[in-house]
């Protein structure tokens, strides 16, 4: 049986050296499409496929929703826009953020994975967390090849190491080799099923179809995403919805009823940067306080009332004490970060600290 190739490539800070460098490797008659998701800012438009055109003989552009892909062009999914496969058919979608992001890596491999299985190559590049990990997963349960930027050579390791822990990654390369693998790779007859591949049992795949929905903007609930795994007590730091949490081989992740999707490691980081946010309000609020009990205090000094002047006095210098505390908590609140979220990895995949 013929089967249908697509490699698709993710990455996020500092993947853009190694992407160039795997561009620069594939042939005019690469018979594979090539679909790209790297974390760009959603707010300007993207010279991406401008730079990848001028990296490498194949013809890259931003994605519409829609078209067929076709071997030997490089689509690149637009700025805050999700890129899928759905139907042999690429779609660009504003669903909602995984790990934070849109695009999301994760959508892109999964929905890759569900549409062309065996014939999927995966490639993870440089990038910050762990978006790509999950999406690598699927790809492997459906019979795909998986690719990692080695760890060592990539300039933010932890998406590449992420998978690599969790995932039976095929191949960990530096960035110049991978695009010559990927030619090889496309030189030989692709598996026609999944032999000596794990696969997905029903409720897996159900899941899948679920959350493909979802980023494809389907209403999130009314899939039913809240059937797809135990509730769980945390709430979805995005819209502060409900959450279930998910399991994926040695992984777990969670997602909300409208549709949010975090691992642990982003969900680590959002809720560290809203309780940074919350501490900052409280600052701005017991300095406010502050300012009124100096005004207060000056205004009944100022009408020969000393001793309602000094009562304020004293309650602004304690207030102004307490602001001075929260500050200071404030300032310390990102202390340590990296090293939770490497001990969060390292509990998920069963590892003993160092």
């Amino acid at each position: 049986m013929q089967v249908r190739r697509a490699v698709v490539i993710g990455g996020s800070a500092g993947a853009l050296d190694g992407l160039l460098d795997i561009v620069r490797h594939l042939p005019l008659d690469f018979p594979a499409a090539v679909l790209v998701v790297v974390h760009l800012s959603p707010d300007h438009p993207s010279r991406l496929p401008e730079l990848l055109n001028g990296a490498g003989p194949l013809e890259a552009r931003s994605a519409r929703g829609g078209e067929a892909p076709e071997p030997g062009r490089i689509y690149v999914a637009p700025p805050d826009h999700h890129l899928l496969l759905h139907r042999d058919r690429i779609m660009v979608s504003r669903g909602p953020k995984e790990n934070r992001a849109r695009p999301s890596i994760d959508v892109l491999f999964r929905s890759a994975a569900y549409t062309y299985g065996p014939g999927v190559t995966g490639v993870l590049l440089s990038g910050m967390l762990d978006d790509g990990t999950s999406g690598l997963w699927t790809i492997k349960q459906l019979g795909g090849h998986a690719m990692v930027q080695h760890p060592e050579e990539a300039e933010y390791p932890s998406m590449p190491l992420s998978a690599v822990q969790r995932v039976e990654v095929d191949d960990i390369l530096p960035a110049r080799e991978i695009g010559p693998r990927l030619v090889r790779q496309a030189g030989q007859p692709a598996a026609d099923g999944h032999r000596g591949r794990p696969q997905m049992d029903e409720r897996e795949r159900h899941r899948l179809e679920v959350e493909l929905r979802t980023a494809s903007e389907d209403n999130a609930f009314e899939g039913g995403v809240l059937n797809l795994g135990p509730m769980s007590t945390f709430t979805c730091p995005e819209c502060h919805g409900a959450m279930v949490r998910l399991q994926e081989g040695r992984s777990i992740r969670f997602r909300c009823h409208t549709g949010h999707a975090f691992t642990p490691a982003a969900l680590l980081s959002e809720l560290r940067e809203s309780v940074e946010a919350t501490l900052w309000s409280a600052v701005r609020a017991l300095d406010e306080n502050v300012m009124l009990l100096e005004h207060l205090a000056k205004h009944f000094g100022e009408a020969g009332e000393p001793i309602q002047g000094e009562a304020f006095r004293q309650e602004a210098a304690r207030v102004g004490e307490r602001s001075r505390t929260v500050r200071g908590v404030a300032l310390q609140s990102g202390e340590h970060h990296g090293d939770l979220l490497q001990a969060a990895r390292r509990a998920e995949v069963g590892e003993q600290p160092g």
